[in-house]
């Protein structure tokens, strides 16, 4: 069977993109820039991202298309004879799946967030009421199902479509409209009276702010940031490679997708920090700032009706970009693992992720007694645990070993492959960083997240 292949680069570019933008982008880039300096937390941001973020990005796309296969099968193909780097697979595919058991449910409130937000269900309301309605979302577990269902369907739906036709051709359209929304209300957010203070927290660099918090916990921040955004270690980014041709160099294609991926989060924080400072709201993280901090400010906006449906749209499309890239790992996966078809691979994964989704959803309801991390803690907190602070370093890791080890793919493979094409090339100065320093970081890393997780 041919191996599909992307119709354009700018398909490439921004289903790459698309699956590293998501709710990280939003909901916690702006409040730890906040948190720790403003513009001089977002330039050691850069930095962690340009050392740590691409290298890893680009060893991701290598193994997925010097291999043309997905997770599944990539190992397989190019690691030396008699080793079991191939047993990652199942490790990674964990990855994607776990992802999809909490993302869906998120996709599930965005999508009825639209609907409430353009029929004026906030109006009215002040900040206490709009808390207890998210508060008595999460007690409906018939709702949050069927609404993630819808989610599962719809994005199922897409991938069911191809390739080109489903998966590039929608993503394109979401990705672009993003970028216009997400723009148009950045301008609408910075031109409220009061939003002067806003921008000044957020672009001028507040050393104090570092000094107080600490420069380690600051670097470890920006290092944490610049490596969760951009979804790495799962595959999800090296099927994407495996779809590409050689006509382009990797660390080029890269550069594009990060450039992307940081102006979502940089213009994130363009709408909400005026528009916080504009309506005298502290601006919070996670889920309180997307479904309550910000249908708050949006009932103080003249026209917040509608602004507020557009921003959700915005965030339904970066959740959807997500788990439509996703999807095409899993259903890859199973592709290439099994020989089956893409209907069928769609079909019993349609059915998998409705079933394993659904522990997520009764955590704040029928479950939810168990709380893994102490009171407040839900199933949807472990599940991101065990995605973003283990099986993402750690297949990263991975990946980086694999390119770099003489044991794995080796070093010269993987610039061979990075390298082949027109465009900006892998430096081969930089062996010795890859080889020892990164995976000290990634490691450091991992053993950061437990430690704050535990003992912070």
């Amino acid at each position: 069977m041919k191996r599909e292949k992307f119709g354009t680069r700018l398909g490439f570019i921004l289903i790459s993109a698309g699956c590293a933008i998501g709710l990280g982008n939003v909901w916690r880039f702006p409040y730890i820039t906040g948190q720790y300096g403003g513009a001089a937390f977002v330039l050691i941001y850069l930095a962690c991202l340009v050392l740590l973020g691409l290298p890893i990005m680009i060893m991701e796309f290598s193994v997925g298309r010097a291999s043309q296969a997905s997770i599944a099968l990539a190992f397989d193909r190019l690691e030396p004879k008699g080793t079991k780097w191939h047993w990652y697979k199942f490790f990674g595919i964990a990855g994607n799946y776990l992802l999809m058991m909490f993302y869906t449910t998120i996709g599930g409130w965005l999508l009825l967030y639209i609907f409430k937000m353009g029929a004026g269900g906030f109006e009215g309301m002040d900040t206490a009421q709009i808390e207890t309605e998210f508060g008595e979302l999460m007690g409906e577990p018939v709702l949050m199902t069927v609404l993630m269902i819808i989610v599962v369907v719809l994005c199922f739906g897409v991938c069911r479509l191809g390739l080109q036709k489903g998966v590039e051709g929608i993503t394109k359209v979401m990705m672009v409209l993003l970028f216009i929304m997400l723009i148009i209300l950045a301008v609408r957010s910075i031109l409220l009276p009061g939003a002067g203070e806003g921008l000044r927290f957020y672009l001028l660099p507040d050393f104090g702010k570092m000094k107080e918090a600490g420069i380690m916990e600051v670097i470890s921040a920006a290092m944490g940031q610049s490596f969760f955004t951009l979804s790495l270690g799962i595959g999800a980014m090296a099927i994407f490679g495996s779809y590409i041709d050689k006509k382009r160099t990797l660390p080029g294609e890269a550069i594009y997708i990060t450039i992307l991926d940081t102006c979502v989060a940089f213009t994130s924080g363009l709408i909400i920090f005026p528009a916080s400072f504009a309506f005298g709201v502290n601006p919070d993280s996670g889920p309180n700032l997307i479904f309550i901090t910000l249908p708050n400010i949006f009932n103080s906006m003249a026209g917040g009706r509608i602004w507020g449906a557009v921003f959700f749209i915005c965030m339904f499309f970066a959740a959807a970009s997500t788990i439509i890239a996703v999807f095409e790992n899993i259903i890859a996966f199973a592709m290439d693992l099994t020989g089956c078809s893409r209907g069928k691979a769609v079909a019993v994964n349609l059915v998998a992720i409705i079933v394993l989704s659904m522990p997520c959803v009764l955590g704040y309801n029928l479950l939810s007694g168990f709380e893994p991390f102490g009171p407040g803690s839900a199933i949807l907190d472990l599940e991101d645990f065990i995605v973003s602070n283990n099986l993402l370093p750690l297949g990263s890791l991975i990946y980086v070993l694999f390119c770099t080890s003489r044991y794995g793919w080796g070093w010269n493979n993987f610039l061979k492959e990075a390298n082949t094409g027109e465009g900006p090339k892998f430096p081969k100065a930089v062996r010795i960083y890859v080889t020892y320093i990164v995976p000290l970081i990634v490691l450091f890393l991992f053993i950061q997240g437990y430690w704050s997780k535990f003992a912070g």
